[in-house]
């Protein structure tokens, strides 16, 4: 409702346990929906680092049936489907593995834009996830405990986004960490955000 009030509209993935909403694709797009769709779809094919991927991305309006999803998502407009088959390609005879993910819009998205829409975010996704791993070693961590993998998580990017933002020291996230931690008028620097553009 705010992201409505503010001008903007939502792509939001249906999750696992988002029960009911999570049935309604199930029945609304059968796999045989999903091998021939009737409504507007747009597919993509891929060839890179030996696999083939097929991406399918299928959009409908909310169908009568379920028009009372529109009462608990304001604005919403759109059910969207991503399906997925990769296969890797010097394993032809193997049957490509299947990925269906599903998402509802508030925007009037055709099923184009929706595949531009979710390629841009798992780029941004993927991005910030390269980073965190290799400029911060997040997957090495072994902190489990309570919610502290959680908070230290956030405290990594509030640490890329200050050092990314820093444009006093031109040089990567990871020689900005080590200025940091070896010189102490820098990181008060970059701290207070006196080196923002």
């Amino acid at each position: 409702e705010k992201i409505q009030k503010q001008g903007g509209d939502y792509l939001f993935a249906v999750k696992g346990n988002q029960g009911r909403l999570n049935k309604a694709f199930e029945e609304k797009f059968p796999l045989k929906e999903l091998n021939n769709p009737e409504h507007d779809s747009y597919a993509i094919s891929e060839k890179s680092h030996g696999r083939e991927e097929i991406r399918l991305h299928i959009v409908c309006d909310v169908p009568y049936e379920l028009i009372d999803f529109t009462f608990e998502w304001k604005g919403l407009k759109k059910l969207c489907v991503a399906v997925s088959f990769r296969s890797i390609i010097a394993e032809q005879k193997k049957e490509p593995e299947m990925t269906v993910r599903y998402y509802i819009s508030s925007a009037d998205l055709t099923a184009e834009k929706f595949a531009t829409a979710i390629r841009n975010h798992w780029h941004v996704e993927n991005k910030l996830h390269w980073r965190l791993d290799v400029v911060m070693n997040e997957d090495d961590c072994k902190i489990r405990r309570g919610n502290a993998a959680e908070l230290f998580s956030g405290i990594r990017h509030i640490a890329i986004n200050i050092l990314t933002n820093d444009k006093v020291f031109k040089a990567g996230l990871r020689r900005k960490m080590r200025k940091a931690a070896m010189d102490r008028n820098y990181l008060a620097s970059v701290l207070a955000g006196s080196g923002l553009s």
